[in-house]
């Protein structure tokens, strides 16, 4: 068995499948777990996790998955999912597992496997809990660690504090330090809020001032219930601009620092399969699996009425056939005038269910971020297409643009 590098369901009998009529069952092509449901060390301002209405699993004091359902999901998605298995944990703050949690993973994952089986994992951390012991086990099995940071001290500080209300980077850089020390490789993932959005240059120097040549940054989306956007929440224009002034400043450098939504955007016009799922035709290429064993297709919809099943119950295909999975791949591709008459719709593919939906609790409307995209792609596509090109030594053939 290899270990290569990363780039859910009880009582579902009432669950219809998919019919032979609908064509071919997409394939389930990773899992994106949480050992501890949305438990957290942290206490971040924007955290859509805690706390929500929607969270089936709120009133439970504690969620740790046991050895069992661990057991279970390896063995059965291992055999599911051969020849290439991508396992990737997240939380709330996945290593309050624990480290023997994820020994045991390792474990599990050597006595299931097959020969030729390539076994992937990943791991979203805050890095607040991260030792050496840590860093052996990732080193060792060549994990993908990705580490949030938001910036700066200051920027930071401002929405990520711990449950006492006090601010984390020291921490965190601590454990940024004891990986890069263990020569541990991670990437940043950095969330776009009002603390940071307006500061693009400050940002990515940052970022590069400290080693980082990976980096994703996810821009916030959170609203009341009135629809009325909270007050961290950036706007279209803003994430636009950032987006904007990010690409000048990350180009001189495109050889040696990966950004995220630039690396999918060229994947998209390479005529590969983006590695971000905003990018893809349908929302069917994960799925969630929570604490006790229940599936989601979307890590913004663990919500009772998107229960897909159980692996301590349900088998993979049986999962991956629900209607209820096919119901949700298909809220992406709901038309909307303005994108039927894009010039980006084969790049962008109505955007993500979850910014769609969000405002006005509607999977119909625009993407909340539809003006960003058309600001980037307005500045990147071009020069990104002719460096795929230079790249493949032949032309682009992917992602073809509309004649509007």
């Amino acid at each position: 068995m290899g270990n290569g590098s990363l780039f859910p369901i009880v009582g579902t009998a009432s669950v219809p499948g998919w019919s032979a009529a609908e064509g071919p069952v997409p394939r389930i092509t990773s899992l994106l777990i949480k050992p501890v449901s949305a438990v957290c060390n942290l206490d971040c301002a924007y955290c859509f996790y805690l706390d929500r209405e929607a969270d089936p699993y709120q009133s439970l004091p504690g969620r740790q998955m046991s050895f069992e359902t661990l057991e279970r999901l390896v063995d059965t998605y291992l055999f599911y999912s051969y020849p290439e298995s991508v396992f990737a944990f997240q939380g709330g703050e996945p290593t309050l597992a624990g480290l023997k949690f994820f020994e045991k993973l390792v474990r599990l994952q050597t006595e299931y496997g097959r020969n030729g089986q390539n076994v992937s994992n990943a791991l979203q951390t805050n890095a607040m809990l991260i030792t050496e012991d840590w860093c052996d086990l990732f080193r060792e099995y060549n994990w993908l660690l990705g580490v949030s940071v938001d910036g700066p001290e200051p920027v930071h500080d401002l929405y990520r504090f711990n449950k006492g209300g006090r601010g984390t980077w020291k921490q965190v850089m601590k454990g940024v330090e004891v990986l890069q020390r263990n020569k541990v490789e991670f990437n940043i993932l950095c969330v776009l809020s009002q603390a940071n959005v307006e500061q693009p240059r400050q940002i990515y120097r940052f970022f590069r001032s400290i080693g980082v040549d990976n980096i994703q940054y996810i821009p916030l989306s959170e609203f009341h219930p009135s629809g009325e956007p909270m007050p961290f929440t950036v706007t279209p224009e803003q994430y636009g601009r950032f987006l904007c002034e990010t690409f000048d400043l990350w180009w001189p450098d495109r050889r040696k620092v990966r950004i995220r939504f630039f690396d999918n955007l060229a994947e998209s016009l390479a005529g590969m399969k983006p590695g971000s799922c905003t990018l893809h035709e349908s929302c069917d290429s994960y799925a969630v699996v929570e604490f006790n064993g229940d599936v989601y297709p979307c890590d913004f919809f663990v919500e009772g009425g998107w229960k897909l099943g159980n692996v301590n119950e349900d088998s993979w295909p049986e999962i991956a056939r629900r209607r209820r999975r096919r119901e949700f791949a298909g809220k992406k591709a709901l038309p909307h005038q303005e994108c039927l008459k894009c010039q980006w719709q084969s790049i962008c593919h109505q955007g993500c269910p979850k910014f769609r939906h969000a405002p006005g609790r509607r999977f119909e409307d625009l993407d909340y971020f539809c003006q960003s995209y058309k600001m980037i792609y307005s500045k990147s596509v071009e020069p990104l297409r002719n460096e795929v090109q230079k790249l493949l030594g032949r032309s682009a053939a992917g992602a073809g643009l509309s004649p509007y």
